[in-house]
């Protein structure tokens, strides 16, 4: 019993948001060649709000202090200053313009696949800073709620599938 428990745990901490269960997003073949760091005051403002729910717990479906998950967080955070996206991550990594890896800058959006042996994105993070070929995005866990992450981290490293620009 309690191995099972053990296991259980540990499963749990290992996952992370799973927002949709739908299809599989397509990449679009447009890229942005752009490496500025620079970006604008409308992505300042939606990162500060993102950031007022750091510690905020994991609910699945939820969009308010009380719990949200990671769709929520950016949901939310882009609807408060009047920018409407997709409620599930799947669905938002087909909105705005893919981009590099290489080209991305704080207000983009990166998207994972988080489940085993998939490329499914089920998992979406806003990005908050970028300094060279390392950036750091704010996003809703399981385990740990709202919390920010660097793409540095082994398991999102491995995870990324793509990024796209919205703003």
């Amino acid at each position: 019993m309690k191995r099972t428990l053990l296991i259980l745990c540990i499963l749990l901490s290992l996952s992370s948001c799973k927002s949709s269960k739908r299809a599989a997003s397509k990449k679009s073949p447009r890229t942005t060649t752009t490496t500025s760091n620079s970006y604008s005051p409308k992505a300042s403002k939606i990162i500060s709000y993102a950031q007022q729910f750091e510690g905020v717990r994991y609910k699945y479906g939820g969009t308010t202090k009380r719990g949200m998950d990671c769709s929520g967080l950016v949901y939310t955070s882009f609807n408060a200053h009047d920018i409407v996206l997709p409620r599930i991550s799947s669905d938002m990594a087909k909105r705005g313009d893919w981009i590099d890896i290489k080209a991305i800058r704080p207000g983009d959006l990166v998207f994972f696949a988080t489940r085993k042996n998939s490329r499914r994105v089920n998992h979406v993070g806003l990005v908050t800073k970028v300094r060279g070929d390392d950036f750091e995005f704010i996003h809703a866990t399981t385990s740990k709620g709202v919390i920010t992450s660097s793409i540095k981290e082994r398991y999102w490293y491995l995870a990324y599938v793509q990024a796209r620009r919205v703003l």
